[in-house]
């Protein structure tokens, strides 16, 4: 009992400590002054996607709740409850990701079609050589990525993530 009592804590604790990060990395990254390291989000956003998602709560909704409800009929609201908001959590998570996506995409159509065609008419081609030199420079860096176990992310999310966060290199300042 005490053993899987102990798996359970320690796997909440991995969980809050990952939202935690995640909450506080993007308080420091509306920090113009800083260069957010990204590949550290999508690292804590794989992980909540595929541990708490994918295998804690499936397990606790398959096996503890499942014999907790056999043994005690009155814990039948708490884990009715507790199965919903494991199926709430999911959409909360979307809603936020469809938000933020809205947003990014009306911002893309508007550089599109409103700012591109003023750029186009207005700029040089030595203007766009130099914009074509800065944008050749980019280096997606989540493309090289690729964690499949857990504890070994879990690693390299503390590893990534800036103080207090993590034991990662603190972000760099942009230039004024």
């Amino acid at each position: 009992m005490k053993e899987a009592i102990g798996i359970l804590k320690s796997e909440h604790r991995s969980i809050s400590a990952v939202l935690l990060g995640l909450k506080h990395l993007a308080e420091m990254a509306q920090d113009a002054r800083v260069k957010p390291e990204f590949q550290v989000f999508r690292s804590m956003l794989r992980y909540i996607d595929e541990y708490p998602e994918r295998l804690h709560h499936p397990k606790e909704d398959e096996h503890l709740f499942a014999r907790l409800a056999q043994r005690c009929p009155a814990a039948g609201k708490l884990i009715d409850g507790l199965k919903a908001e494991h199926v709430q959590g999911a959409p909360e998570f979307l809603g936020a990701v469809d938000a933020y996506a809205d947003f990014h995409w009306k911002h893309m159509r508007k550089e599109e079609v409103e700012l591109l065609p003023l750029a186009e008419k207005h700029l040089t081609e030595d203007d766009w050589r130099a914009i074509g030199r800065a944008f050749q420079a980019n280096e997606d860096p989540i493309a090289k990525i690729e964690e499949r176990d857990f504890q070994n992310l879990f690693s390299r999310i503390a590893t990534l993530a800036p103080a207090p966060v993590g034991l990662g290199e603190a972000w760099k300042r942009v230039a004024n």
